[in-house]
Order: structure tokens, then C-alpha cells, then sequence
């Protein structure tokens, strides 16, 4: 039976309606920010002057965002495939296992969740300067890999615990084995998730720029967020033309994430439970 539409439910309703309101505005002053002309008043919220669609095909020839959207998505795509197998590997015998080593091990992980990244810059470079990788996506795919670990190898786990074990043992006396089992009964089990962690990263590795920056820069290699960098100069920055590219950066990350949302909102509230 339906609930009653009661003022407690109003309240909500207005509630809501405020937030998505107050979450589209910054939205809004981008979009307005990227389509004034030159010459025109660059307040974020001022609504005046000429508007110009131009200054998205200049910010798309001048920042070359053709081949750094393509680098930006082969990187997160390869690193967030990495990040699910290799996660969902190391989640399952950790959910399933209660011995004092898998615990030891689990807690060890999550150590990763705690340590700032950036205490590990000065061996990594040397590491990825020794490997011969300084100027490669898959240097950058490496990095990105070892630190999005700790936080899906969380996710997964902690889902994983939640799920009955039913589909495993009735797998197992039809003489299933591990692989099996885990490619057969564990995947399906883990797509919400699976899908929590993969947007979560794709929109952390695509909006990293840290990492790209140092790694790729001058490399002819650069992903999009450094490309955009290169709008703003020492003395001035053409931010119309900074805004229309983000504006067509943020575009293929929020398809993605609508396409997942459902995932995203069984994931975290399996995790939530564990």
C-alpha cells in the first residue's frame, strides 16, 4: 500500500529540490563562462553580452582535446579493467578465508587507504624512470592501479561478506573448481560493486592530473586535464575557452556515470551493510 503524501514528505521533497538546485549552479556558471565572446563581461553569473559557440571548436583545435580525450579514455579504461580483475582476485579469498593470515593481510591493505600518495612520488618516479616508462599511459596506468587498489579491494570485500554462499558450495558438490566458482558464481554476484568501483575510478583517473602531469607532460601524451592546463598562462588565461574544455571533458565521465548509477547505489549500500 502506498503511503499517505504527508508534510514530513513535502519537507523532504522541497528539501531535495533545493539541493539539486544549489548542485546546478556551479554547472551553470560553467556553461555560461564557456559560451561569452571575447571582450564580453566574464562574471560567472552575469548574463550579458554575446555568446559564442566558437569557443568550443577553439578550445578543441587549439588544446589538441581530440588525441588527449583519446589518451585520457585508453588510460582509465585499461587502468579500471586492471583495478576490477586484479581487486576481485585478491576480494574473494579475503571475504571467504577466516584465518588470522587473511585478516593480517586485509588490514594490511587497507593501510593504502590511510597513507597520503603523495609521500611516494620521489621512488615512483625513479621506478617508472628506471623502467624506461617517464612519457608512456602505461606508466601512468601502473600508478593509477597500485593506488586505486586499497580502496576497491574494500569495496569488493566487504560486499563479498555480505553475499550468501549458497551458489559457491552448491558450485563445489557439482565439482566446480576456484576459477570456476569465482568467473561463474563471484563475478555476477559482485556487478553492483563491480560497478561502484569502476565509476568511481574512471572519474578519479580521468580528473587526475597530478600524475599525468608529471609523468606525461611534454610527452605529446597528455591527457586531458593537462592539456586544459595549458589554457592558463603565467600572466592571463583564456578562461572561456578553459571552460568549454571542461565542459566537453566532463561530458563522456557523466555518461559513464549515468549508465552506472544503479550500480553505484546497490555497491555502496552492500558495502555500507558489510
Amino acid at each position: 500500500m502506498i503511503g499517505k503524501y504527508t508534510s514530513r514528505t513535502l519537507a523532504l521533497e522541497i528539501l531535495l529540490w533545493v539541493v539539486a538546485v544549489i548542485s546546478f549552479i556551479p554547472l551553470m556558471a560553467l556553461v555560461n563562462v564557456s559560451l561569452k565572446a571575447k571582450g564580453n563581461p566574464s562574471g560567472a553569473f552575469e548574463i550579458a553580452g554575446n555568446y559564442t559557440f566558437g569557443n568550443y571548436a577553439a578550445a578543441w583545435e587549439e588544446g589538441r582535446l581530440g588525441p588527449a580525450l583519446g589518451n585520457s579514455a585508453f588510460i582509465a579504461i585499461v587502468a579500471v579493467a586492471i583495478i576490477l580483475l586484479l581487486a576481485s582476485l585478491a576480494a574473494f579469498p579475503l571475504a571467504r578465508l577466516t584465518s588470522r593470515l587473511s585478516r593480517g593481510a586485509f588490514y594490511l591493505l587497507m593501510l593504502g587507504l590511510v597513507i597520503p600518495g603523495q609521500l611516494g612520488v620521489l621512488p615512483l618516479f625513479a621506478s617508472i624512470r628506471d623502467l624506461g616508462l617517464v612519457g608512456s599511459p602505461w606508466g601512468v596506468i601502473i600508478i593509477n592501479v597500485g593506488g586505486a587498489m586499497p580502496f576497491a579491494i574494500f569495496i569488493l570485500t566487504t560486499f563479498l561478506r555480505e553475499t550468501p554462499r549458497d551458489f559457491e558450495e552448491a558450485a563445489a558438490l557439482d565439482g566446480a573448481g576456484p576459477l570456476r566458482t569465482f568467473f561463474s558464481i563471484i563475478i555476477p554476484l559482485m556487478r553492483p560493486a563491480l560497478g561502484t568501483v569502476a565509476i568511481l575510478n574512471l572519474i578519479a583517473i580521468w580528473n587526475n592530473f597530478f600524475i599525468a602531469l608529471l609523468f606525461l607532460s611534454g610527452s605529446g601524451q597528455e591527457t586531458v586535464p593537462v592539456r586544459i592546463n595549458g589554457f592558463v598562462r603565467e600572466y592571463s588565461a583564456d578562461w572561456p575557452l578553459v571552460f568549454a574544455a571542461l565542459v566537453i571533458s566532463s561530458v563522456p565521465i557523466l555518461l559513464g556515470y549515468f549508465a552506472l548509477q544503479r550500480h553505484i547505489i546497490q555497491g555502496f549500500a552492500g558495502g555500507v551493510k558489510g
